[in-house]
């Protein structure tokens, strides 16, 4: 393979993985730098009272009980050493749609060579896609302070299965960074 065919295999490689990673999302989080989160063990939750999508709010709050419990804490009503809490909101987003350039390189027989394309895309169909934020709080039942915070996004088409399936991934991220682990 000469220097040419390498080089633009390189480039589409790259340009992949790149659009590959922009893809996935990573959750955010803050907490209080003065917690011993190491001494946390129990939790409780605090359901959403009010919601216009109860579907969302069940399977966010199943969602935060089996995640905790994997990761070994102890889910009780009374004297938790943590409470946790969530909200989310459902955004319109546009569906991305615009302009895209492609590469490609071949050869046939002794001929080579290598060329750039262009493509738009028509949107079909709907013009938005939603995207579900969702937000957990862990407060002190103690102080009744914030003392962690976790949020993240995805991007949905239409409910049910997909969108369960989505929401149980996002939490399962979100909290796979509870509790923070301090840095040496």
């Amino acid at each position: 393979m000469n220097t040419v065919k390498r080089t633009l295999l390189t480039c589409i490689l790259s340009l992949a993985l790149l659009t590959l990673v922009g893809c996935s999302s990573t959750p955010k989080n803050d907490y209080d730098l003065n917690v011993d989160f190491s001494q946390l063990k129990t939790f409780s939750q605090v359901a959403q009272v009010q919601t216009t999508d109860p579907l969302s709010a069940a399977r966010i709050q199943q969602s935060i009980a089996a995640a905790l419990t994997t990761q070994g804490f102890i889910q009780q009503d009374e004297a938790a050493d943590f409470i946790v809490t969530y909200g989310f909101r459902v955004d319109d987003k546009p569906k991305d749609s615009g302009f895209s350039i492609g590469l490609g390189v071949g050869s046939w027989g002794s001929s080579s060579g290598a060329s750039i394309g262009t493509s738009v895309d028509v949107p079909v169909g709907s013009d938005t896609a939603k995207i579900q934020t969702i937000q957990i709080d862990v407060i002190d039942p103690q102080t009744q302070k914030l003392i962690w915070r976790g949020s993240d996004t995805f991007s949905f088409d239409d409910g049910g299965e997909e969108k369960a399936q989505e929401t149980n991934i996002t939490v399962v991220k979100i909290l796979a960074q509870f509790p923070p682990q301090k840095k040496p």
